[in-house]
């Protein structure tokens, strides 16, 4: 299916714009089983979202991520959208069911054919291809298994990484191991809104330090099978949580969830430490038996940078009634993801929204970068998410105006280059998503894509946010605009 006219536009008034250094990275970033269907083909077998997604009851609307958008069909007219859109690099995920089939065990010849020519394909139009080893779609063998919760599952993963490193790391020289582990912990074993679906969370503590661990190991693989010059990070959502108020109960509340969003992956990750609050703070659950001697000295390896994904900050209160998690943006359960959330109350933002009901907070990018500079001198950071998602339709002249997605895109940029001009360390930017796709639980119902896809003929259209992005891509300016919504 030909897409629409190639994305262009003139070239910024340098009087009315900001400037990005000039070796700042512009890219953008996909999932695996969120864009690529063909699920069944060329020896892939299930993950836990193929499972999660046939479960009657677990995704809206019954979808699944059986066709998606037809990428593993559609690869090279995607990679066109993305020569298009002028980015100098584009970050995919490698599905693990494609490589390793059963979850160990020799590569899949044609899984790894398709990211051969994927990365080509890349290279080819001087797009820098940046990996990333697990976007959530663990092997359904390995769940049964035992999953995450399973120390198994963290050996199982460093051995796949050294598969994927020896067939791609003579092209690829950007790996990220893992991608926002605090989902595939707390979504997926605590709360049950995201695959595997359990609600455990002695298991899902469990499952966050085999994450931890079996970033450290792939770390290891990657470093002895890359060339020199690679560069190995990890992508971590964290989460700028703020307290409603000052009061005493509202900060411990603030604390708290910081403790489990964020400090649980970054004390280890780069300190070598679990914080002692975080410990206890979860002792009711565990005694922690599952943290080996040496483990932490494992999962504390030397980064090239730091992946930060940001959508919305955090505000959280004190609520004496128990706490209400359905409000934290993380999708509805009768069980919370917050292993020490008891007492805590989640709030948005006020003001404007985004179609997923978070609130739009730019400010929230920038105390975060703030933060990891202050906490982690000298670790780099690159953002590998930002994006929103907003209630997209064509128009009857066959275009896709999204102007709210623009003000966001505008508002969290400009902010990116506040923290940058204050002396953070940032390299680059990935905007989320290059395409519209399958978004986990919400199935097909939230369009996060900068182009539109048509999930009937599997049209591509790019959006008004494409044309812009391409600009700012292209010129490393970001235009002082008039009339974005506020």
């Amino acid at each position: 299916m030909a897409t629409s006219a190639p994305i262009t536009d003139q070239a910024p008034d340098p009087a009315r714009s900001i400037t990005f250094p000039p070796e700042f990275l512009w890219g953008t970033a996909t999932a695996s089983y969120q864009i690529e269907g063909a699920v069944r083909e060329d020896g892939r077998t299930p993950s836990i979202w193929d499972v999660y997604a046939h479960t009657p009851g677990r995704v809206l609307g019954g979808d699944t991520g059986d066709v998606a958008d037809d990428h593993y069909h559609r690869w090279a007219e995607d990679l066109g959208i993305l020569g298009d859109l002028g980015v100098g690099a584009y970050r995919f995920s490698v599905a693990w069911p494609r490589i390793q089939p059963t979850g160990s065990g020799p590569a899949n010849a044609k899984g790894v054919d398709f990211y051969s020519r994927l990365v080509d394909g890349l290279l080819e139009k001087g797009i820098q291809p940046v990996a990333t080893l697990y976007h959530w779609d663990l092997p359904q063998e390995l769940e049964e298994a035992g999953g995450w919760p399973a120390r198994e599952t963290a050996y199982r993963f460093a051995e796949y990484a050294g598969i994927v490193a020896d067939a791609l790391g003579d092209r690829v020289r950007t790996w990220t191991t893992l991608n926002e582990p605090w989902c595939s912990a707390f979504l997926g074993y605590g709360s049950g809104v995201h695959a595997p679906g359990r609600t455990d969370h002695a298991d899902a503590l469990r499952a966050a330090h085999h994450l931890n661990l079996a970033h450290g190991l792939a770390v290891r693989q990657l470093r002895d099978r890359l060339p020199a010059g690679s560069q190995v990070s990890v992508t971590l959502n964290l989460h700028q949580v703020r307290p409603v108020t000052r009061s005493p109960q509202d900060l411990d509340a603030a604390r708290r969830i910081d403790g489990t969003a964020n400090r649980i992956f970054t004390g280890p990750m780069l300190a070598g430490i679990y914080p002692e609050d975080v410990r206890a703070d979860t002792a009711h659950l565990t005694d922690w038996s599952f943290v080996r001697e040496g483990d932490t000295d494992i999962i504390q390896q030397p980064l090239d940078f730091l992946g930060v994904n940001y959508y919305s900050p955090t505000l959280v209160a004190h609520d004496e009634g128990g706490g209400a998690h359905n409000s934290d943006g993380h999708g509805v359960s009768e069980h919370s993801p917050w292993p020490a959330g008891e007492g805590v109350a989640f709030h948005q933002a006020a003001g404007r929204k985004t179609a997923m009901g978070w609130g739009i907070d730019p400010t929230g990018l920038y105390d975060l970068l703030q933060r990891v500079a202050r906490e982690h001198p000298g670790l780099p950071i690159v953002i590998t998410e930002n994006g929103a998602a907003f209630d997209d339709v064509v128009g009857g002249d066959g275009r896709v105006d999204d102007p709210e997605r623009i003000s966001y895109l505008h508002g969290h940029l400009s902010e990116v280059h506040r923290a940058i001009a204050s002396g953070v360390d940032v390299r680059g930017y990935f905007l989320w998503s290059l395409l519209d796709n399958f978004e986990w639980g919400y199935g097909y119902s939230k369009r996060f894509g900068a182009v539109y896809v048509d999930y009937e003929t599997q049209a591509r259209i790019p959006k008004a946010s494409a044309r812009w992005y391409a600009q700012v891509a292209r010129t490393g300016t970001l235009p002082i605009q008039d009339g974005i919504p506020q």
